[in-house]
Formats: C-alpha cells, sequence, structure tokens
C-alpha cells in the first residue's frame, strides 16, 4: 500500500504519554501501526496494555524499531525541505525589498511581451524519449547562453558598447525625413541624455519634437536648454503616453512625405550613434519595406551596460502571441502610420505591440535588421513596473484576440510555445553573431 504522509510543525504533543521535549516534528505514515490521531494517542489500542505506550506491545521489537527508524529518516528529509524552502522565502523576501530588483522582473514579463502563463488545467506536461531530447537541445543553446530574450539584467554593469555602421553611402537627396517624438513625464534626471541621443547625430533631415505631460520635477527646464535644436516643445497636462506621442506628430506631419520615417524614444532610453543615418540609407535602399526594428542594448540608471536582445529575423506569426519586439529600435514610413491610423489612445502599455499588430493586419511589410538600434533603460520608476498585473495584462489580452478571438488568446500552451521559439531563434542568432555572421 501507498504510504501518504502528514507532516506536524512544531505542535505540542500533549496527552499521557507526552514527550519531555515538549514541541517535536513528526511525519506520520497513515497507514503504520504507529499512526496517532492529530499526535495525541489512538482511541483505539494497536498494542496490548497502555495504548500510550509503544513498548507494550507484543509485536516484534525489531520490527519496531526499523518503523522508528523509518520515522526518523522522513522527518529528517522534510526538515531539509524546510531548510530549503525557508532559504527560498528569504531570497524571495531581500528580492522584493529592493524596488529595483521589483521593477526589473516585472519589466522583464512586459517587454518580453506576456504575463507568465498559468500551467493548463489538467494537462500534463509532455514526456518521453523525444520531449526530453527537445528539452535537452533547449537548454544546451538557451539557458546555458549569456544572451536570453526576456531577460534583462545579463552581466555585471560595463561601459556601453555601441555598435560600428557600415558607412554612409547614399547622398543626402536620396535620404528620407525621420521625425522622432520623445514623450515625457517627471524624468528630469534622464531626458537631456535622451535628447541629446538624437541631436547629437546630426541627422540633416531630423524633425524632433519633446512632449512633456506637465512634469513637477523640472523637466521643463531641461528640455529648454536644447529648445533652439526641436522643432518643437512643450509640457502640458496630457491623457498618456498614446495621447502625447499622437500630439507630438501633429506638429510634424504636414511635414512628412509618404516615405518619410517616423518613430518614438521614451524619455529615458537612448538611441545609438549613427543609428539615425543607417535607417534612413535602409528605407532609401529597400522602397518596398515599411517598418524596422533591430536589436538592444540595455542600460542601467547609470548609463552602463547591463545586457542585450539580439534578436531573431521577424516572423508575424510569432508576434501574434508574443512582443518581442523593442520598441525604442522600431521605424516606420508615413504611410504605414496613416494607413492604420496612428496610436489608439485607448492603449496605455501595449501600445507599441497593438501598432504592430495593426500593420500586420495592414499587410505591411516589416523587416528586422541585424544592428543595435538603441538602448532600453531598467530603472525601478518605469511605467511598466506599476501597471503589469493591471493595465497591462488586459491590454495584451486586446491585442491577442485581435488574431486568436476571445477564446483563444489565453492559451497558455500556445504562449509558451511561441516564447520558446522565439528564445530557440534568438540563442541561435546571437551565437551566429559573436562568430561575425549577421542573419
Amino acid at each position: 500500500m501507498r504510504s501518504a504522509y502528514r507532516f506536524e510543525t512544531r505542535k505540542r504533543y500533549e496527552g499521557p504519554c507526552a514527550p519531555a521535549q515538549g514541541y517535536i516534528r513528526m511525519a506520520i505514515s497513515e497507514c503504520s501501526p504507529l499512526r496517532e490521531e492529530r499526535l495525541g494517542c489512538s482511541k483505539k489500542p494497536w498494542f496490548g496494555g497502555n495504548p500510550c505506550h509503544p513498548l507494550s506491545v507484543s509485536k516484534n521489537e525489531t520490527d519496531l524499531r526499523e518503523a522508528l527508524r523509518r520515522k526518523d529518516v522522513h522527518i529528517r528529509n522534510l526538515e531539509a525541505m524546510i531548510v530549503q524552502r525557508d532559504g527560498e522565502i528569504a531570497a524571495l523576501r531581500a528580492a522584493l525589498s529592493d524596488p529595483a530588483q521589483v521593477g526589473a522582473s516585472l519589466d522583464r514579463t512586459k517587454d518580453f511581451g506576456q504575463l507568465p502563463p498559468p500551467a493548463p488545467a489538467g494537462v500534463e506536461p509532455k514526456t518521453g524519449p523525444v520531449q526530453a531530447l527537445k528539452d535537452g537541445i533547449f537548454k544546451a543553446v538557451v539557458e546555458r547562453h549569456w544572451m536570453r530574450i526576456g531577460t534583462l539584467r545579463q552581466y555585471p554593469a560595463r561601459p556601453i558598447r555601441w555598435e560600428v555602421f557600415p558607412p554612409p553611402q547614399l547622398p543626402i537627396e536620396r535620404l528620407p525625413q525621420i521625425a522622432i517624438v520623445t514623450p515625457s513625464f517627471n524624468q528630469a534626471r534622464f531626458v537631456e541624455r535622451t535628447m541629446l541621443s538624437v541631436l547629437d547625430q546630426r541627422y540633416p533631415k531630423l524633425a524632433y519634437v519633446v512632449r512633456d505631460g506637465g512634469s513637477a520635477d523640472g523637466s521643463a527646464a531641461v528640455i529648454a536648454r536644447q529648445a533652439g535644436r526641436l522643432l518643437h516643445w512643450e509640457s502640458a497636462p496630457d491623457r498618456g503616453q498614446a495621447d502625447a506621442v499622437n500630439s507630438g506628430f501633429s506638429h510634424i506631419r504636414d511635414r512628412l512625405g509618404p516615405d518619410d520615417v517616423m518613430a518614438w524614444l521614451n524619455s529615458d532610453d537612448l538611441a545609438a550613434p549613427g543609428a539615425l543615418r543607417f535607417v534612413a540609407e535602409y528605407f532609401a535602399s529597400h522602397p518596398d519595406v515599411d517598418a524596422v526594428y533591430g536589436h538592444r542594448i540595455i542600460i542601467d540608471d547609470e548609463n552602463r551596460e547591463v545586457g542585450r536582445w539580439i534578436l531573431p529575423r521577424h516572423e508575424p506569426k510569432e508576434l501574434e502571441w508574443v512582443d518581442y519586439v523593442p520598441q525604442e529600435t522600431l521605424f516606420w514610413r508615413k504611410r504605414a502610420w496613416d494607413k492604420v491610423g496612428g496610436l489608439d489612445p485607448s492603449f496605455q502599455f501595449a501600445l507599441d505591440w497593438d501598432l504592430l499588430a495593426r500593420f500586420m493586419e495592414a499587410g505591411l511589410r516589416v523587416v528586422r535588421v541585424p544592428r543595435f538600434l538603441a538602448c532600453f533603460r531598467v530603472h525601478a520608476e518605469q511605467k511598466t513596473s506599476r501597471h503589469i498585473h493591471s493595465t497591462g495584462a488586459e491590454e495584451m489580452a486586446r491585442v491577442r484576440t485581435r488574431f486568436h478571438g476571445p477564446e483563444k488568446q489565453g492559451d497558455p500552451e500556445a504562449i509558451a510555445a511561441w516564447t520558446r521559439r522565439i528564445r530557440f531563434r534568438g540563442a541561435l542568432t546571437a551565437r551566429l553573431h559573436a562568430l561575425g555572421i549577421r542573419i
């Protein structure tokens, strides 16, 4: 018969046969002759004589000693499990006491485009030799490599190693205008560095707008220092990030032709030096491409590199389930913006994923270029951290519903499978990148 065990922790052992120590830990076999009711004495004698005295039995003493030995082994095993669990709880408490770690953890789930899906009810994990082989390959390729899509802080902080872009090839006359909007709110600490990452590239056809939401931390004074280099800037209340971006582009769009390029860069992120010229030349050389994105460098609040995402080639089907595209690296043509109608102001969290989803529904061509185009900053005050479990979950469900309907959009097996596929392809791309092969 299979033994089922109860575990009682530090319960007062009471009754006529209470031990001297007063407190004990016990693991009791449900089918054992030593079973007692809630650590008291059995109401029904198991042995002759005193029912509370295990030595007053007629059973063989060797069997009794073996049963006691097995009980002691169970106790030691369970106590070891408690020690391990206590250590895990202490580590979790330490992590939760650090806002930066909490923010990074939550940002990891958002920026990988999905909340951790619950295990499917009633579905057993796949087993067997084929699945074991697949798991072994995944572990070797993905989990043993430093670059893991979905993970932010990947190594100790170090100076940023910037992308080396190819030298310019096309005359300025052939290049498109690039219109960039930076939405900001209470980011005085970072916003100037963001602006300079754009302005100091001195792209000759740049139209740059900064739209602050009425910050109270001195952001307006910081932005004003660069006012002479901006097409427009203002600091006034808005209805959220999507509204700020749409408002910023309202000051630019009449200046743009259908093939000109648009992007937004959040006020804590950075554009990579030389990225604007590279993007402009790519669009000029690929007239059939409607939008591009690239690899991501991850930085901390001290402008130090702490990780990288090396993205695989774009595959539209993956984006139906998981948003892995680094928003700060995304550029698109004005014709694409006009076709889908800009950002949906009802989105405050997954607005970039929603925009890409509508690009896909409109049949637009999106390409991932094998270059590090921008830096994503990890810090404790990010909007992502504050809204991941409320607004974020609801908005991501809305995007998936667009492709799969309300019944299937939350399928945890599908989300997990597509997540695994993206991570695997990203790890392969990163390994080739390390060999100097850009695909």
